[in-house]
């Protein structure tokens, strides 16, 4: 294995990872990606994630995504589609979900990357999302959503996948995956945190090859999120995710 490669995706999992003053929480994320193929050109995209609060105590988001993807060619591939994200809010005291809509595009490049004797994948991700965010208010001790606020954020996603050692002729093998994404404001952003740098997600975890078509992996992610007026948030995140391609 080239452990230079690695050192080099690790280096670029640590920016925003160590800060001061920040607002800490543990939580726990399940995630299930999926991938249905129509015919050699297009594929449906299907995506649920399960994200807790601090301390697990509730449910705090759930993301519904889909999409259409067009594979141009083995590497290159075009995706449009829509996120539902429902996500707990308290104000006042008061607890409620709020529904945020989401409508983004993005490209995608994998491309293969030589590990000594064994063949990782590396892959780029480009996303242009247009945010819906409710505005969320309490009326009678309830809480209520009426309108949104409109935002862009455009995010770049690398993801580094190096098997633990070649895979099997059924192509399986236990795996290390590395990843990290930057999430950045664009347009106005003052119906979000009114700064540029959105949020910061590094991410490691061990996984296995059950099958060509199946992927399982446990992992620890740090996130940091930039709130306003200087304030952030830095998210402990343990996640199990699965990975299916049909």
């Amino acid at each position: 294995m080239n452990y230079r490669n690695i050192v080099i995706i690790i280096g670029l999992l640590l920016p925003f990872m160590n800060r001061a003053m920040a607002q800490t929480q543990f939580v726990g994320w399940f995630a299930s990606f999926n991938t249905f193929k129509i015919n050699t050109r297009f594929s449906i995209h299907g995506e649920v994630q399960l994200r807790s609060t601090d301390q697990l105590d509730h449910l705090q988001t759930l993301l519904l995504r889909t999409g259409l993807n067009y594979h141009v060619n083995s590497r290159l591939m075009i995706t449009a589609g829509y996120g539902y994200i429902p996500n707990r809010r308290v104000l006042a005291g008061i607890a409620g979900y709020a529904p945020e809509s989401r409508i983004f595009e993005q490209l995608q490049y994998t491309h293969p990357l030589a590990l000594g004797q064994s063949k990782g994948t590396l892959a780029h991700r480009l996303r242009i999302e247009q945010r819906f965010i409710p505005k969320s208010y309490i009326q009678n001790n309830e809480f209520k959503n009426d309108g949104n606020v409109y935002s862009n954020r455009v995010r770049y996603f690398i993801r580094n996948i190096m098997p633990l050692h070649a895979w099997s002729d059924k192509g399986t093998a236990p795996f290390l995956a590395l990843q990290n994404e930057v999430f950045v404001n664009v347009g106005d952003k003052s119906g979000v945190n009114g700064e540029f740098f959105d949020q910061n997600r590094a991410y490691i975890a061990f996984g296995y090859r059950f099958h060509k078509k199946f992927d399982a992996e446990l992992g620890y992610m740090n996130q940091y999120v930039n709130g306003r007026d200087k304030a952030f948030t830095n998210n402990h995140i343990v996640q199990v995710a699965t990975y299916v391609r049909l």
